[in-house]
């Protein structure tokens, strides 16, 4: 104990020292406020670690949030999923957590048109930051009379050690498993490029340019992408990465397709190279401040969504086939860790949150085609299944069961895989020991939500966001919410978040965020008492044709996730018919999918799971 709170102590004043350290920089520069972002050049989730600056500064883990720092006051904001774990991290550091809601962008710049120094410099490392975002946080400046300053990065004078670029090899999907060749993908994006006028079309998001080139990376955890930008033109594309990082061999290959290999800190000076006249297209919210300030001047720029963003959105009957094996072989290691866990806690075997983990990403490694977890596991029992993205740690874990018994309550496991054949994200809650009247009427809503999104049926290019009240009616019907979002687009052996659908409050009902068939979203509703329990069920949905109307095309959902719900967590007198009949049904299709996959302790953990409600 007295180890651990040392090490507490020495994390909280490195924390201190590097503020300050940021402080001194910024009277250099005259700066009143800086801005420190959770993005990289790409504007990705997940950050390499050159980039990870935002956690560097506060020790905060959580993969978003931003930090403002003045002279005297410095803040970090989050949205709902992080309030807790923000609160606990930055104890003693000196910086507030302010929680904001899910739309936490927005109280940020309220913050900024408020309290930034009248006529005052507001820096910004601009290689990471949005274009889109930039405009907002500008427009906020305007009111107090300040300027954005984004040709600073004050990391780069204060880290050091700072970790260099990833340098990782690149490699070549096989043919086997894309549906389309690299010419193909491209014939498509210049047909949407020729449509808006365009000869050139900038790509820096990174699971847009792996998928456009059939090509993977491992330099961002847990999303099989490689840092790069790529310029396309009529009748070439540029692929900007890192030296050494393309093979001789694929180079060759990447050729004969017009694709030419630039050195990646050449990015900017190609955009500047660009002939007067010539028409450029990029998309706002994935391209960075710093790469469009670089274009040269007299050409003209068209702003419109990726045509990649997309097209990789809708998977082809091809990919949804192979996205179906994977969902298969995910169900059958996590009936091999679910029969190991009833046998460890029978047992009163020793078994902890980071236990979970270890022993999912383990039975999830012994399946073909694995080739690592699509994020971060989330184990919580009880209390810590109130925060939506917990995250253990060695120094603060639940212990689940030991050799003095086990707890009572509710596990909540959100975890995926990547395999080469589709990306995999799951949530289930389960009972350890006994579980109270209440935990049940809230799982059995939670469930009862995810059931009414799963039976939905809507008109072809319904706006993804109004289908996130169909989920929250159950449970906004008991004077509950939830504060992210019901659902997320999922690539294919790609970036487990992708868009352009969201199911979800937050996001406006733009024309891109229609939803067409071949998505793949989750369907992730939940409930969290803090301080007690937290409940989500997740499954990812395929979206599919249902029956012709005379009133149009509609859509509805296909269930693509494979394994059993608890049904000792639920209220069965909760249920209407028709969401009993849903689950069972659910549970005949995960046993005839998954039977031959498994045996022994497996198996029976799957029969008995699976019998009817």
């Amino acid at each position: 104990m007295a180890a651990n709170l040392d090490a507490l102590i020495d994390a909280v004043g490195q924390i201190r020292a590097r503020i300050d350290a940021l402080r001194a920089r910024m009277r250099v520069h005259g700066l009143s406020t800086w801005i420190a972002l959770s993005s990289d050049p790409h504007l990705s989730e997940y950050l390499p670690q050159r980039w990870q600056s935002r956690r560097w500064l506060t020790g905060f883990s959580g993969s978003a949030g931003t930090l403002v720092l003045t002279a005297d006051f410095a803040g970090l904001w989050v949205d709902s999923r992080y309030w807790v774990e923000a609160e606990s991290r930055l104890a003693g550091t000196g910086i507030e957590a302010v929680k904001a809601s899910s739309a936490a962008g927005t109280a940020l710049f309220d913050w900024l048109s408020q309290h930034v120094a009248l006529n005052s410099d507001v820096g910004v490392d601009g290689t990471s930051l949005g274009l889109a975002l930039a405009r907002s946080i500008e427009s906020a400046l305007e009111k107090r009379g300040a300027r954005l300053r984004p040709d600073l990065d004050l990391l780069e004078e204060i880290w050091p050690g700072r970790p260099s670029l990833p340098d990782a090899a690149v490699f070549e999907r096989s043919g086997a498993l894309e549906s389309l060749q690299r010419c193909d993908k491209l014939a498509k994006v210049r047909e949407r490029m020729a449509a808006a006028g365009a000869q050139w079309h900038w790509i820096s998001s990174l699971d847009d340019i792996a998928w456009l080139l059939n090509l993977r990376g491992s330099d961002v955890p847990f999303n099989p992408v490689f840092l790069a930008h790529a310029l396309v033109g009529a009748s070439d594309v540029r692929l900007f990465v890192a030296p050494g990082k393309v093979a001789a061999p694929l180079a060759e290959r990447l050729l004969a397709d017009g694709v030419k290999i630039v050195e990646y800190g050449q990015a900017a000076a190609a955009l500047g190279a660009l002939g007067s006249g010539d028409v450029l297209l990029v998309d706002p919210r994935r391209v960075t401040h710093a790469m469009v300030h670089a274009v040269a001047a007299g050409v003209r720029i068209v702003e419109q969504i990726n045509p990649t963003t997309l097209l990789k959105s809708r998977k082809t009957d091809f990919e949804l086939a192979h996205v179906r094996s994977a969902m298969a072989q995910d169900g059958a290691a996590l009936c091999e860790f679910f029969a190991w866990l009833e046998q460890a806690l029978d047992r009163r075997e020793r078994v902890t949150e980071l236990t979970i983990d270890e022993r999912v990403s383990a039975e999830r490694a012994r399946r073909p085609g694995f080739v690592s977890p699509s994020f971060g596991t989330i184990a919580g029992f009880n209390a810590n299944g109130a925060s939506p993205h917990y995250c253990a740690t060695a120094e603060s874990h639940a212990i689940i069961c030991d050799a003095t018994g086990c707890g009572n309550g509710l596990l909540l496991i959100d975890s995926g895989g990547q395999y080469e054949t589709g990306t995999t994200d799951i949530t289930r809650v389960v009972a350890i020991g006994s579980t109270s009247a209440e935990q049940r009427r809230d799982f059995t809503l939670v469930l009862k939500a995810m059931i009414e999104l799963s039976m939905a049926k809507f008109p072809r290019g319904t706006r993804s966001p109004m289908l996130d009240s169909l989920a929250r009616a159950p449970i906004w019907a008991a004077g509950i919410d939830y504060g992210h979002g019901t659902g997320h687009g999922v690539g294919y052996f790609l970036n487990v978040h992708e868009g352009p659908q969201a199911i979800s409050p937050h996001l406006l009902p733009e024309p891109q965020t229609a939803m067409e068939p071949g998505m793949i979203t989750s369907n992730e509703p939940g409930i969290y008492r803090p301080g007690r329990w937290g409940v989500r069920i997740e499954n990812l949905v395929a979206t599919v044709p249902a029956a012709p109307s005379e009133f149009g095309e509609f859509l509805e959902f296909e269930t693509l996730t494979l394994c059993p719900i608890d049904r000792r967590c639920i209220d069965s007198t909760l249920l209407r018919p028709d969401e009993v009949a849903w689950l069972d049904a659910y549970h005949r299709t995960v046993r005839a999918r998954l039977t031959a996959l498994v045996a022994g302790a497996a198996l029976a953990w799957l029969q008995r799971s699976t019998e009817p409600l």
